[in-house]
């Protein structure tokens, strides 16, 4: 675990057991900083993670404070800008990720505008199901140039594509361009996660970028309606 994940969740238990109350200010990231003994810059990352939660938010000029418990949120919500994957924000023993399938292929014209590669550069065509608790949750069809995202192994595919990317290939994300929207279910959608033939869908389509501005991935996420929602905490700071 990096000391940024470790520092982060030692906040949100401070948080979450009630030692930074709601609507108060937590330390500076520079207290932070000389308690935890690491930099500024860990400490930064660590908080705009809990951000991205939603447990807390900055006021410029004024600190950081606890957001406190939010009405619309759900234990197996995403925040629609994060990075960290589904084992990171669910825990790897909760998380089964089956694959379905595991190819090199060559991209279609399609397929190669969102990579922005071009069509004879190989890549991975990768289908998963996540599992969450042992329950279909997430059917997630992948696409990544083998050239960035070298000597993926099946292996790696079971466990977090993610951790492998920023841990093993040092490899850090700059950005995503996420779409959400419904859909109407497909076969896999019927044969993998349950859907009925009118079962309403919910898609996550994103490409993801690195550091360089090469697009690193692009891929579609699909669950059932009612299973998983995509949150967004708007601060006005003015």
């Amino acid at each position: 675990m990096k000391k940024y994940q470790v520092i982060a969740n030692q906040i949100r238990e401070r948080i979450l057991s009630g030692v930074y109350p709601p609507k108060t200010m937590i330390p500076d990231q520079k207290q932070f900083a000389e308690e935890f003994d690491v930099s500024m810059i860990t400490v930064k990352k660590a908080l705009d993670g809990l951000a991205r939660e939603g447990l807390i938010y900055k006021k410029s000029g004024l600190g950081t404070f606890v957001l406190g418990k939010i009405p619309l949120g759900d234990a197996y919500d995403s925040p629609a800008n994060a990075f960290d994957g589904l084992s990171a924000q669910q825990g790897a023993d909760h998380v089964e990720s089956v694959p379905l399938l595991f190819e090199l292929a060559f991209p279609t014209p399609e397929i190669a505008e969102k990579l922005d590669c071009k069509t004879s550069e190989p890549i991975y065509d990768i289908l998963r199901l996540r599992k969450l608790n042992d329950k279909p949750f997430i059917l997630e069809h992948t696409y990544m140039p083998v050239r960035l995202v070298p000597d993926l192994t099946k292996k790696i595919l079971t466990q977090s594509i993610y951790q492998y990317i920023h841990n093993d290939l040092k490899l850090v994300f700059g950005g995503a361009y996420r779409k959400i929207h419904a859909s109407e279910p497909t076969e896999l959608d019927q044969q993998y996660l349950g859907a009925g033939e009118h079962t309403p869908m919910l898609e996550v389509e994103q490409v993801v970028w690195l550091t360089n501005g090469e697009n690193v991935e692009y891929s579609t996420s699909r669950n059932v309606f009612d299973q998983r929602s995509y949150t967004v905490i708007d601060v006005n700071d003015f």
